[in-house]
């Protein structure tokens, strides 16, 4: 570090000094607040922005538009944080990234990256574990967890491109987690991602999955109405969906499809709805004709998602037959149905296999 940037020697308080705050934290209007607080004038908050948000500075010596005794000032009062790294990368042989990323307390989550031509998704965690206990995820075994920062979000989005060198074209945020319960943290991030300012991605660029926690789904819809919503369903019959999914219980299917009515939707968009094929469980004509009932009436595009195998898991995949069979089914209804292609199940980077281990 630039040695001028030091902070002289005190002598020392009877008091310890206040915690420095984290820059990465703060959303834009706390960082307003923050600069202003210290005696600094307004447009220093937006340098320091775009500095965080566009330049990804690590550190205020990279600063050079601002001033010295601000700089100063700032390495005193604050940090930029959160940051740890990432502990390992493992590349399927498709292409797809899997990265082990180490957040500031010590805990773990995977983001992946996966490459299609031109196109690059990020899939990013939301949490370091998973409370609601979806039989067929893995990353329910590792129990609930915790939330992430605002800015373990946002650094996990920049490690992921540093790694890869480019610019992901769409995030997805069905990575390890209920991203609805940490909607909060969710809904700050997104509010820099999406800032033509600072990440700049489109609205429609971004996609948040969720098994369908009501009061949160329609607390981020008020907000976020223009950025896609995926549902994960898995089963359109009430009691098969409770053993897949016990959060059903306390967010029944029929409560799910009322919030979703009122869902303020734009005209011109559809929810995408998750569907994964267990054998012998949930890929049945039965299971078609429910799914057909129940999402009757929605605007939808159905995922389908062969069971991507883990070890220890209770399930196995259906024939690419039968998930044929069931696409057919769909589209005889007149529904936009998709089987999704698995990416990364070589090394424990699909859908539903994500358990940040360290191997």
């Amino acid at each position: 570090m630039d040695p001028s940037l030091a902070v002289k020697a005190e002598t020392p308080r009877t008091s310890e000094a206040p915690p420095k705050t984290a820059l990465l934290d703060l959303t834009i209007e706390e960082l307003k607040n923050f600069v202003s607080a210290l005696g600094e004038r307004p447009y220093r908050a937006e340098q320091l922005a775009a500095w965080l948000h566009r330049r990804k500075a690590k550190d205020f010596h990279a600063m050079t538009d601002v001033s010295l005794a601000s700089r100063r000032l700032f390495l005193e009062r604050s940090e930029i944080s959160p940051r740890a790294g990432i502990l390992k990368k493992t590349l399927s042989s498709g292409g797809t990234l899997k990265l082990l990323n180490l957040l500031p307390d010590g805990e773990k989550v995977e983001s992946v990256l996966i490459p299609d031509g031109s196109r690059l998704t990020l899939c990013l965690s939301s949490q370091t574990g998973c409370a609601l206990g979806c039989a067929f995820c893995r990353t329910a075994t590792l129990g609930p967890g915790r939330n992430l920062s605002q800015g373990e979000l946002l650094t996990q989005l920049d490690e992921a491109e540093e790694s890869s060198a480019r610019k992901a074209t769409s995030l997805v945020f069905m990575g390890m987690g209920e991203p609805l319960l940490n909607r909060a943290n969710l809904e700050k991030a997104l509010s820099i991602i999406v800032n033509p300012k600072y990440k700049a991605f489109a609205q429609k660029d971004v996609t948040v999955s969720t098994v369908g926690i009501i009061p949160e789904l329609l607390r981020f819809g008020a907000s976020f109405p223009k950025i896609p919503l995926a549902v994960s369903l898995n089963s359109a019959d009430q009691s098969l969906r409770e053993e897949l999914m016990p959060a059903a219980r306390a967010y029944p299917l029929k409560d799910l499809k009322e919030a979703l009515l009122n869902y303020p939707l734009p005209k011109n968009r559809r929810f995408t709805v998750a569907y994964v094929l267990l054998k012998g469980v949930n890929d049945g004509p039965r299971d078609l004709k429910a799914l057909s009932r129940y999402l009757t009436g929605l605007r939808v595009k159905i995922n389908l998602i062969a069971f991507n195998p883990w070890p220890g898991a209770p399930f196995e995949a259906p024939e690419a037959e039968r998930v044929e069979e069931f696409r057919r089914g769909l589209l005889a209804k007149n529904f936009t149905a998709l089987v999704r292609k698995s990416r990364g199940s070589s090394v424990g980077a699909a859908c539903g296999q994500l358990r940040a281990e360290e191997l």
